[in-house]
């Protein structure tokens, strides 16, 4: 039996403070919930006493004890285990390789003793043998397995490190419901053996069927903890919110649209991998949001609106016509354009100039196989004027501008041709505040002229501050619209963790 305690624990990366006082009281035998926005420093407060990363101020007590975690193998020689957030798996190794990667079982010092290890993984597999699904066994190999299947090899990772400690963070973001409750079977019998166990999720339901206590960060604080019996849905959401239930304080705040009664962009029915039933309407010069807490669906659908990645039902109808998306090309060629917060993989065109990285979209849309660069160059730079991005040649590699200047680019591409939709899949993630002024004032001016825009931000500020509608997301539906008076933290946040 281990107790651990935390107090005043801190991190900053460069100029972003991710946990600024991390407090937390873990007893012997209990389940304690972390919870709080996104990015509110939960995870970086595990990742603190896993031994992943190092605080920058602070201290650890384990026992009663000081103690320095100086890196994950540190942790483990601690009695500390951890399901992390963001699967670390190899995929090309079998289920019982992964279980025990961190401690493989050796004959002769140099080779892996095949028959300890599968013996070993079968007895962490038979906890979970009638709810894992067909083709899921010891030897099978992690790449073929589904997303929830993959889910339970990390929890079985950590569960067989038997440590005293034990942290899961958000573990049961792809599981089904059986596989949940069997998971929380586990951990009342864990529980009940003394182990103490951190348990993240944003899902209320979950933190009150298996939580003794909970703690509340926000804004990278420790503000609240309580034991679960003693308080309430609506308790925890006010601790999360704060005072600030209102609009959050904006830098400007957004014109209100004099939208056209012309839909721009329907969506109906819409189903596929990661969400399901989703219906909404786009008016022409409305900035329409998307919320929730991260990987609810929200990307999910505007990729497969962009055709970047399927569905299986549904209809898009764009300018009063329908069409199946059946890849970007053709969304680009409906009037539809899509940036996606994450730049390096579905943006920037590593190392090359900037002209080339601004004007692909321009090259498909009007079927150019040559063009005059003189001419290139001029229409590049309105966009990038509009943007206020800092560069000094459209020559230069794009790599050599900062992240903010570099999403500027990417949003620029699409600005030369101007998109009837354009699709903003979390697109300020990594950049600066003065980069994200410039982003959403040409965001709103776009709008004030008539584009339709949907807007998924994982910051709330960002879509209160902007958008005139907001849909909420949970489990890959839409659970709530928020408009007018309705758009506040409180109900931002009471929609997007109420359960599905």
């Amino acid at each position: 039996m281990s107790e651990l305690l935390i107090r005043g624990a801190r991190k900053a990366y460069g100029a972003t403070l991710a946990l600024r006082r991390g407090d937390l009281h873990l007893l012997p035998g209990e389940v304690h919930v972390l919870i709080g926005s996104n990015g509110s420093g939960k995870s970086t407060l595990c990742k603190i006493v896993a031994g992943s990363v190092k605080p920058d101020a602070g201290e650890v007590l384990l026992d009663g004890k000081p103690v320095t975690i100086a890196g994950p193998q540190a942790a483990r020689a601690l009695g500390i285990g951890i399901f992390y957030q963001e699967l670390s798996l190899a995929a090309r190794r079998t289920v019982a390789e992964n279980i025990y990667l961190p401690a493989l079982p050796v004959k002769s010092g140099v080779f892996v003793d095949r028959a300890t290890l599968e013996e070993k993984a079968r007895r962490v597999i038979a906890d979970f043998a009638d709810v894992a699904g067909e083709g899921f066994s010891a030897d099978t190999p992690v790449e073929t397995l589904r997303a929830d299947q993959r889910q339970l090899v990390e929890i079985m990772k950590a569960l067989a490190t038997e440590a005293p400690v034990l942290i899961f963070d958000e573990p049961t973001s792809a599981l089904d419901r059986a596989q949940v409750d069997r998971f929380f079977e586990i951990l009342r019998r864990l529980k009940g053996e003394g182990r103490a166990i951190i348990f993240i999720s944003h899902r209320m339901d979950e933190i009150f069927a298996i939580g003794d206590r909970v703690t509340v960060i926000r804004d990278g604080e420790t503000v609240a903890t309580s034991r679960i019996a003693e308080t309430d849905q609506a308790t925890i959401i006010h601790q999360m919110v704060g005072e600030r239930e209102e609009l959050a304080t904006p830098s400007v705040v957004p014109a209100v649209h004099a939208t056209s009664r012309a839909t721009v962009l329907s969506v109906q029915d819409f189903s596929g991998p990661g969400f399901r039933n989703v219906g909404f309407e786009v008016a022409k010069g409305e900035i329409l949001g998307f919320g929730g807490l991260h990987g609810q669906g929200q990307s999910s659908v505007m990729r497969a609106i962009f055709g970047a990645s399927p569905h299986q039902a549904g209809s898009i109808t764009l300018n009063g016509k329908a069409h199946a998306m059946r890849s970007p090309r053709e969304a680009i060629g409906a009037g539809c354009a899509y940036v996606s917060g994450d730049r390096r993989r579905d943006g920037i065109l590593q190392g090359r100039p900037l002209l080339e990285n601004l004007t692909p979209i321009h090259f498909l849309r009007n079927r150019l196989m040559l063009a005059r660069p003189s001419r290139l160059r001029e229409r590049a730079l309105k966009p990038l004027q509009a943007l206020k991005t800092k560069f000094q040649a459209l020559e230069q590699p794009i790599n050599s501008l900062s992240g903010g200047n570099q999403q500027k680019i990417v949003i620029a591409r699409w600005l030369i041709d101007r998109p009837d939709v354009l699709l903003l899949d979390d697109p300020t993630k990594g950049i600066d505040l003065a980069a994200k002024t410039d982003l959403f004032a040409l965001i709103r001016e776009l709008a004030a002229e008539g584009m339709g825009i949907v807007l998924y931000s994982s910051e709330d500020a960002e879509l209160l501050n902007n958008a005139d509608r907001i849909l909420v997301f949970n489990s890959g539906s839409v659970t709530r619209e928020l408009t007018g008076a309705d758009r506040t933290r409180y109900n931002l946040y009471h929609a997007a963790y109420e359960a599905a």
